[in-house]
């Protein structure tokens, strides 16, 4: 008997037929003779629709208050799904985060999974109950409601198959696995059926939506299958597991985007020890993620131009911290620009093999794309480009790698 997590989307279960179509999957899966745990996200809009109503009570809502008001969302889900199951003939139980023994810390909005205490939910297990359980939320020490963040229900599933020894975590959305890249703009994309998990972690640090990167990085520390597929069809999707030597053999897996960053510049800063430091830690200390960063010595001696990339929720917030801390330094004009897009492109094979850099620059030289930034880790380069020219640059280089024809076909 396998023990099967399996995770559904807001989308999956947005309105009564599609909550009574995963019952439906979900019953096949259990009669097959497997115990079954089901991870559910809000319906589709609801989170959007929490927020709205804070937003009218408070331009500032108390962060406690928002996790008790968002966690909701999962429990009309959970329910449904619940009953919807029993409806079909098999005995369910829903679980909220709490009721399922997720303990996390005290960080409201993004709390991190600190234990699992799931006694409860293997005695339903061994009773032969499929358990529905809420996804995006647990419980902290204090036992406040907390939520794991945007996404934080994959994060759910591959904690849950982690703690409970699942076979599989199957995480089912409404693509049918993990492309090339993103098929809404490029019809070449193809997908892929294999993929390690630090490729994974790379896509979904750099832009493609298809899993949140806090459960690639659980499912890769405590070696968790990961099947991306859809709840719309039945085909096999994309498996994301330990790395092996075929996917070694591909030079690049995939291209992503994110047009979701923007960039800060920091003119005629004093060019002395300390000063990076000193940027840096004003910006950690506020809580915002730095990716690119270039420095680069400015036409008058003793001083150069800082700049790096912030997500765009955290823009504006660093830009006026950015502001009043350049005056601090006495340094030059700060300037800032939404206006720009990171394209990149991700492989294990990168690791030994040249030219690849190469390859990209002439693959976007070749459009008229100018690169603004670059950063690179072992296995991405990524180019922070003008944002027009996003979807150019995406199909430029899925050509100039052919993913469309990679080697990488070997079965589920």
């Amino acid at each position: 008997m396998a023990l099967i997590v399996q995770k559904y989307g807001g989308t999956s279960v947005g309105t009564p037929e599609r909550i009574q179509k995963v019952a439906d999957r979900v019953i096949r899966t259990k009669r097959a003779g497997n115990q079954v745990i089901v991870v559910v996200s809000a319906m589709a809009g609801k989170t959007d629709e929490l927020l709205r109503l804070a937003s009218e009570i408070s331009s500032s809502p108390d962060p406690r208050e928002m996790d008790v008001l968002l966690a909701t969302g999962e429990q009309v889900s959970i329910a449904l799904l619940s009953m919807a199951i029993r409806e079909g003939g098999l005995p369910s139980v829903s679980y909220l985060g709490n009721q399922a023994g997720i303990l996390t810390d005290s960080k409201y909005g993004r709390a991190r999974i600190r234990d699992i205490r799931a006694e409860a939910m293997k005695q339903d297990l061994d009773d032969g109950k499929v358990v529905v359980l809420a996804g995006f939320q647990g419980i902290d020490g204090a036992n406040n409601i907390t939520t794991l963040g945007r996404g934080g229900s994959d994060t759910t599933a591959v904690a849950i198959a982690a703690a409970l020894h699942a076979d599989v975590c199957e995480i089912y959305t409404d693509v049918e696995g993990v492309f090339t890249t993103d098929p809404n703009i490029y019809h070449k994309a193809r997908k892929i059926k294999r993929i390690s998990y630090d490729e994974m972690l790379e896509m979904s640090s750099m832009g493609a939506k298809v899993l949140q990167i806090r459960s690639v990085e659980f499912a890769k520390k405590y070696n968790v299958s990961l099947h991306v597929r859809s709840s719309f069809s039945d085909l096999p999707g994309t498996i994301v597991c330990q790395e092996d030597e075929a996917m070694e053999n591909v030079l690049v897996s995939g291209v992503t985007y994110n047009k979701n960053e923007a960039k800060i510049t920091i003119k005629k800063i004093p060019d002395r020890p300390g000063i990076a430091a000193r940027v840096f830690s004003e910006i950690s200390k506020n809580g915002i993620v730095v990716d690119m960063i270039i420095q680069t010595p400015s036409s008058k001696g003793g001083h150069a131009n800082l700049a790096f990339t912030v997500p765009i929720t955290d823009y504006p917030k660093a830009l006026k911290m950015i502001q009043k801390l350049a005056k601090e330094l006495e340094a030059g004009e700060v300037v800032g620009n939404e206006d720009v897009a990171k394209v990149s492109i991700i492989g294990v094979g990168m690791r030994s093999h040249t030219s690849v850099a190469s390859r990209m620059f002439v693959a976007l030289a070749g459009e008229g794309v100018n690169i603004i930034m670059i950063s690179t880790s072992e296995i991405k380069i990524s180019c922070l480009i003008d944002a027009k020219y996003t979807e150019l640059a995406v199909r430029a280089l899925h050509d100039a790698f052919e993913l469309d024809k990679s080697p990488r076909e070997e079965s589920l």
